[in-house]
């Protein structure tokens, strides 16, 4: 599937990005975001369904051998297919180091890349992004 958007973020961020997500499709966007993951049915999304982001995160953060985590390798290669079929992607502060790969891959493949969030200091390297907002309310009401 095709996106005109792709949300990333922190996983601790979901009320965020699903506010995010709605005001986007509120205006008839596409969008993918982590927490719908196309289908995946990785054995972690039980945790998130039952016991919320940070539990999510908890057990994913101590997964021993994460390296050969079939969980992992599945949350790879939906995030990738995810940044691959989008037009723009948006990393929605806070993020974490994830969220910052993420837009890089996104910024190498070409995408158009937004910020959304209020960078408090100088960062070089946020000059990959095409546009700047302070808050989702400013982002989608310039949209």
């Amino acid at each position: 599937m095709k996106y005109q958007y792709c949300i990333v973020s922190r996983w601790r961020n979901k009320d965020a990005v699903l506010d995010l997500v709605n005001k986007l499709r509120e205006k008839g966007k596409t969008v993918y975001n982590f927490f719908e993951g196309d289908g995946t049915n990785y054995e972690l999304k039980e945790v998130e369904e039952n016991h919320g982001p940070h539990s999510f995160m908890e057990k994913f953060e101590n997964i021993t051998d994460w390296q050969n985590s079939k969980a992992v390798k599945e949350i790879f290669e939906v995030d990738m297919n995810a940044l691959r079929n989008s037009e723009t992607v948006i990393l929605l502060l806070p993020a974490g180091k994830s969220g910052h790969i993420e837009i890089g891959v996104a910024y190498g493949l070409g995408k158009k890349c937004i910020l959304i969030g209020e960078q408090k200091e100088t960062e070089s390297l946020y000059l990959i992004f095409d546009e700047f907002y302070k808050s989702v309310d400013e982002f989608t009401n310039d949209i």
